[in-house]
């Protein structure tokens, strides 16, 4: 291997090493915001409450659309990523609501 290589080897070990803290970071974030849209899901069936709040959803939507460009991340990207979780929240909801 040439010095090049290897040092270019050691820059890629540093970035998968971030990426793998990251990742971590964003999976147990996930599970931390998944425990509270589970309690908000148990106080809307307990309540007869929509699982959907599309008010609540756009703006959310649009908040994750201003960060995502305070971050330089793709919007769309932060959209789809938004709605799938929304997606979730919601059925995990419908089935809490299915499930009382």
């Amino acid at each position: 291997m040439t010095p090049d290589q290897t040092r270019a080897a050691e820059i890629l070990q540093s970035h998968r090493e971030s990426i793998d803290r990251l990742d971590s970071i964003l999976v147990y974030t996930l599970g931390e915001r998944f425990k509270h849209t589970q309690a908000v899901g148990e106080l809307k069936a307990l309540h007869d409450l929509p699982a959907s709040d599309p008010a609540r959803e756009a703006t959310q939507i649009a908040r994750l659309e201003e960060l995502a460009g305070k971050a330089d991340l793709d919007p769309v990207f932060a959209k789809k990523f938004l709605n799938f979780v929304i997606s979730e929240v919601i059925r995990h909801h419908e089935n809490t609501k299915n499930n009382k």
